[in-house]
């Protein structure tokens, strides 16, 4: 059964992905010798890389290590029959959470970004007590 919460679980596991297109993006379009980037060798690439594309990285980075704690809350959650709509609710204000959480990283609003990464694990425990 498809649900929100289930939804939102694909979409968490997208968010990383997309983090890291970003931090790709502006090696797009050069040559690899004029610094763009590098396919053969990406995370050293990515390694070298300074602001927006660097807190991209972070970004990606940080949202691979929520994903275990949300996944693992969602699956918790509906394995103990709690309320549908709470586990969808939860799980939607998860995805939001991250969603301002890498508009933050971004932007380098580290008081924010820190403030809303804390709301993300909030959200990820609540699902273990639903």
């Amino acid at each position: 059964m498809t649900t929100l919460a289930n939804l939102c679980i694909l979409a968490a596991c997208a968010l990383p992905v997309i983090c890291g297109g970003i931090a790709k993006s502006p090696g797009f379009g050069k040559r690899r010798r004029d610094g763009g980037y590098d396919n053969h060798d990406p995370r050293a690439w990515l390694a070298k890389q300074t602001g927006r594309s660097a807190r991209a990285n972070a970004a990606q980075a940080n949202g691979f290590e929520a994903l275990p704690l949300f996944i693992a809350g969602v699956l918790v959650a509906q394995q103990a029959q709690a309320p549908q709509a709470t586990v969808d609710a939860l799980a939607a204000a998860f995805v939001a959470a991250r969603v301002g959480y890498i508009a933050c990283y971004l932007t380098d609003r580290a008081l924010a970004r820190s403030i809303v990464w804390s709301v993300g694990v909030g959200l990820s425990v609540a699902l273990f007590f639903v």
